[in-house]
């Protein structure tokens, strides 16, 4: 047995090597005469036993025990306190930091120092045995047995402590939350023992773009979450959340497959967005859903303004359900004129919601509809609204007019849009070429397998297909040769409000003429003005629709305003 004497009293020494140089199972004595001689000895050899002195000159013994405990790699060393007091409450304290025994100097004798050494080496080796029980269980219950990362629950309780602590220090906390884009597809296509695999592999991606002083945590699911603390500048949780989405972009490979699998943050600061940790979170999410809402792969703040506008889509997306059996729709119509005789060839069927609790706009419910998945419900009652309003204006007015329908990239990707279409033109005896399907370039732009047969098949049926918005978008060049497009509907935006603006002029010309080109039929939207109605026929553009005409009105105005003049 090897032990240490840590006592700066000579006299006390003396009588602890006496009654333990007879004893057979000392190998060796050592003895150091302060708290930083122990620590030093400590460092450079490994004892069985220390003896320390409860007072010490420097700094007391339960200091020099808590320093030592600290060290991972003190071992097996049991630790036996001696004191010339014999305070009770001393005692206990001496034993609560970490000692395993504790003795007064007058009741030393050899048998007794003995025995208290075997005895704090067992009552050591329990406890270690307890704590290495304890640590095992703790790991259990704080670790995500997939990914070896955190836990739900490990993180939550971190993320009180660091805000509690935060509350002094007046740093910058960020909360991370992170969502996988298409993992439910993956998962569905590949198997789940891809998806597991998927997942470890992104965890590991993850930790190589993080310092090693953040919180990595798996929530559950593809759900992840990062806790960064002691920031100066929030700068600084801006180029992590970058490195990770950067590091994602590269395609990850698991069973032979190539599979990219991108990520959505959102972003909440401690104390800027709130002071709870259960504000933190749910601010981060909404954070995240708006990142996911600007086209994933993207890294989003929360913002105050975030949280109004998350509360306001919730209550449309609450309202949108069950919408279509309340008939909370109508549909309006704009008038499509031919440029040349200013007569209706054709009308735009365009939705509205008067209905709803709050003011709100196409363009604001059409998203959300899409993200719910109400939009297929939506767009059945549209084609079937519109459809039987053009086969009546057909039978009781003798028209030949066409229905423009907007239809969105969610719709183009359901399996029962063609048969939906195909269905409803039988049911009214309406045919199929005086049915325009509108798409728009985000549509155009998935190029989905599902999404090219569909519009195969549309123009197979002899539905007319225009590409809305035509000029705003990067690509619009290119949808005109990969789809069957027959009429390109020139953007508002494009049109010039007067002569002296000559770009603008030079660009609106030069598209018109190219869409001429290829025999295109061109339909200009946003017509507004005089101007705007003679620089079109100029441009030898088919047909108008605009303010300067009419504007969007019910059936039966369309019928008292446009179809009863002749």
């Amino acid at each position: 047995m090897k032990i240490l004497i840590v006592d700066d009293d000579a006299v006390d020494r003396e009588a602890l090597k006496r009654a333990l140089r007879g004893n057979a199972n000392v190998r060796q004595l050592t003895e150091s005469k302060s708290f930083e001689e122990g620590l030093e000895a400590v460092n450079k050899n490994h004892y069985d036993v220390l003896v320390i002195d409860y007072y010490l000159p420097d700094k007391n013994g339960i200091e020099l025990v808590i320093e030592l405990r600290s060290k991972p790699n003190l071992g097996n060393t049991a630790i036996v306190m001696v004191s010339n007091s014999d305070d009770e409450s001393l005692a206990l304290e001496c034993l609560q930091v970490g000692a395993q025994d504790f003795i007064t100097k007058s009741d030393i004798t050899a048998d007794k120092l003995m025995r208290a050494f075997i005895q704090a080496q067992k009552r050591f080796e329990l406890e270690k045995k307890l704590h290495e029980s304890f640590c095992q269980v703790r790991e259990l219950a704080e670790t995500d047995s997939l990914t070896g990362l955190a836990n739900r629950y490990h993180f939550e309780e971190a993320l009180k402590v660091s805000i509690t602590n935060n509350l002094r220090s007046q740093n910058i906390i960020a909360l991370l939350l992170l969502d996988l884009d298409h993992f439910k597809k993956i998962n569905d296509t590949y198997g789940h023992e891809t998806g597991d695999k998927l997942l470890q592999n992104v965890a590991s991606r993850i930790t190589q773009c993080l310092r090693g002083n953040e919180l990595f945590a798996r929530l559950g699911g593809d759900e992840f979450s990062i806790l960064i603390t002691g920031l100066k500048k929030t700068n600084d949780a801006t180029a992590v959340a970058r490195r990770i989405i950067e590091s994602l972009k590269t395609p990850i490979e698991i069973n032979g497959y190539s599979l990219q699998c991108g990520v959505s943050i959102g972003i909440s600061l401690h104390p800027h967005n709130a002071d709870s940790a259960e504000a933190l979170t749910k601010y981060a999410d909404i954070a995240m859903y708006r990142a996911k809402k600007k086209g994933r792969n993207q890294l989003c703040f929360f913002e105050a303004a975030m949280q109004e506008q998350f509360s306001r889509n919730y209550l449309i997306e609450t309202e949108l359900k069950g919408a279509v059996t309340r008939q909370d729709f109508q549909l309006h119509y704009q008038p499509v004129l031919d440029a040349i005789s200013s007569k209706i060839v054709g009308v735009e069927a365009l939705i509205r919601w008067p209905n709803c609790s709050v003011k709100c706009f196409p363009d604001e419910f059409i998203p959300i509809a899409e993200q719910s998945g109400e939009i297929n419900e939506i767009g059945e009652w549209v084609l079937d609204s519109a459809i039987s309003q053009l086969s009546a204006w057909h039978q009781n007015f003798g028209c030949t007019l066409t229905m423009a329908v907007n239809i969105s990239a969610v719709q183009l990707g359901s399996a029962a849009l063609v048969s939906v279409i195909e269905s409803l033109l039988a049911k009214y005896h309406v045919a199929a070429e005086f049915l325009v399907l509108e798409l728009t370039e985000t549509a155009l732009l998935n190029q989905d397998e599902n999404n090219n047969k569909h519009i195969t098949l549309l123009c197979e049926l002899g539905c007319k297909l225009a590409l809305d918005d035509f000029g705003t978008g990067f690509s619009s060049l290119s949808h005109l040769v990969n789809y069957p497009i027959n009429i390109v509907k020139l953007d508002k935006s494009l049109l010039p409000v007067a002569d002296t603006d000559i770009r603008h002029m030079k660009i609106v010309k030069g598209i018109a003429a190219m869409v001429n080109i290829i025999d295109l039929h061109i339909v200009a939207e946003g017509v507004e003005t005089e101007f705007q109605r003679d620089l079109c026929n100029k441009l030898k553009v088919n047909e108008l629709q605009g303010y300067f005409f009419d504007k969007p009105m019910s059936g039966a105005d369309i019928e008292q305003r446009w179809l009863n003049r002749g």
